[in-house]
C-alpha cells in the first residue's frame, strides 16, 4: 500500500460514518469480490450495494457474497429497516431507495441512465437521509450513473471514494465522476478494501 493510502487509512471522521453505499456496473462482480470480501460479521456498518443487473430474473448476487463474506446478505425488500453488518443488494427491475427513518424502499420508476436499480438513484437518497453520516463508494462501470449521485454525497459531507480509473476493468463510470468533482479519495480496489475497513 502506498504512503498517501497509508495515510487515509489513520484519518478518522467527524461525525462517524453510520453507512455505506456501493456502485458498480460492467466489471463490477468482480470490484465488488476484492472490496467485500472477508468483511467480518461483526461489521458495524449497513452496507448497500447496486450492481447494474438485467431486470429480468434472479442475479444470485446474495448467493455469491454470502460465501464471500461473513455478513449477513440479502436482496432488499420493501419497507426493510437497515441493520448493521448486513449487505442488502438491490433487486434486479427496481430502485432501492433509503427512506428518511433509515428504512429502505423499492421504486420501478423510469430507468436512469438505461440502468433500474440506478446507482445515482440510490446514492442521492442516501445523501438525502444520512448527509455525512454515509460513505458512497464507486467502482467500474460502462456509464455515467453514479457520478450524480455521488457528487450528491460529496455536497452533504459525505465521505466519497472513486476507483482509480487506471485500474477500472471499464474507466467510463470513475472518470464520469471525476469530470463533476473531486472525490476524497481515488484508490485502487485493494485500498478501498482496507478503507472499507477502517470504517468499522
Amino acid at each position: 500500500m502506498s504512503s498517501s493510502a497509508q495515510a487515509i487509512l489513520q484519518i478518522r471522521r467527524q461525525p462517524p460514518i453510520e453507512a455505506v453505499v456501493i456502485g458498480a456496473s460492467a466489471g463490477g462482480l468482480e470490484a465488488l469480490g476484492i472490496v467485500l470480501e472477508g468483511l467480518p460479521s461483526g461489521f458495524r456498518l449497513p452496507i448497500l450495494v447496486v450492481q447494474h443487473v438485467p431486470a429480468n430474473g434472479p442475479t444470485h448476487l446474495a448467493e455469491i457474497f454470502g460465501r464471500r463474506t461473513r455478513l449477513l446478505v440479502k436482496e432488499a425488500d420493501d419497507k426493510d429497516q437497515l441493520r448493521c453488518g448486513m449487505l442488502y443488494f438491490a433487486s434486479p427491475g427496481y430502485h432501492l431507495l433509503v427512506e428518511s427513518d433509515r428504512s429502505l424502499s423499492l421504486s420501478q420508476d423510469d430507468a436512469v441512465h438505461f440502468s433500474r436499480p440506478s446507482i445515482d438513484v440510490l446514492f442521492e437518497s442516501a445523501a438525502d437521509a444520512w448527509g455525512p453520516q454515509v460513505a458512497g463508494f464507486l467502482l467500474t462501470g460502462a456509464n455515467e450513473d453514479g457520478a450524480a449521485g455521488l457528487e450528491a454525497i460529496h455536497r452533504g459531507g459525505g465521505l466519497t471514494v472513486i476507483q482509480d480509473p487506471v485500474e477500472a476493468a471499464v474507466p467510463t463510470m470513475p472518470r464520469a465522476a471525476l469530470r463533476r468533482f473531486a472525490p476524497d479519495y481515488i484508490l485502487p480496489l485493494r485500498d478501498i478494501h482496507r478503507l472499507l475497513r477502517e470504517l468499522e
